[in-house]
């Protein structure tokens, strides 16, 4: 599989919840009403600099398209959406 352009093929992280730090536990349905989501770098073009398969990213959810491979979901955004590398 090769990545063309300006694109990166993720891999969303699912998250079971989140501890603020004030202890509020929030939960899957409070989870999706946050505007970034993390995912895992899979693949990349060559032309994209300063990522490295399995990185840890986050992107705006709104960004990109789904994609299926071998029953796998996955995500294809472009490099511009990805708003900080972990």
């Amino acid at each position: 599989m090769k990545v063309m352009g300006n694109y990166v093929l993720i891999q969303p992280i699912k998250a079971a919840s989140i501890k603020t730090e004030s202890g509020l536990e929030l939960g899957q349905i409070h989870i999706s009403d946050l505007r970034y989501r993390e995912a895992k770098v899979k693949e990349f073009s060559k032309d994209i600099e300063g990522l490295n398969i399995d990185d840890v990213v986050y992107y705006d959810k709104h960004a990109g398209f789904d994609l299926t491979i071998d029953n796998e979901l996955y995500k294809v955004i472009k490099q511009p959406d990805i708003i900080l590398v972990v």
